[in-house]
């Protein structure tokens, strides 16, 4: 019943930018926090950006200054715009109800972004 679903990933230059959306349905959007989280191949899961049930965001080092998180409760859905993407961008971006892997209990099934000449 809960499911969290990304969407908006793609091929994109350097320099170009993408917005990221997770929709949430089956549970209440506003009483969890919700995390972006991406992973490279080779590479750990790391996360990118959080945002709390009352608004309060986190971001990443690599992404500060670049990357916005936001949510609409009314549309069930979180948004993570990328700025400024970078090749080291790359990697499979996914949601989840929570700012840390460990608190971690659903998760999407992931979008490809690619940041490439």
């Amino acid at each position: 019943q809960v499911q969290l679903v990304e969407s908006g990933g793609g091929l994109v230059q350097p320099g170009g930018s993408l917005r990221l959306s997770c929709v949430a349905s089956g549970f209440t959007l506003d009483d969890y926090a919700i995390g972006w989280f991406h992973q490279a191949p080779g590479k750990e899961r790391e996360g990118v950006s959080c945002i709390s049930n009352v608004g309060n965001t986190i971001y990443g080092d690599s992404v500060k200054g670049r990357f916005t998180i936001s949510r609409d409760n009314a549309k069930n859905t979180v948004y993570l715009q990328m700025n400024s993407l970078k090749p080291e961008d790359t990697a499979v971006y996914y949601c989840a109800t929570a700012c840390f892997e460990i608190g971690a209990v659903h998760w999407g099934q992931g979008t490809q972004v690619t940041v490439s000449s």
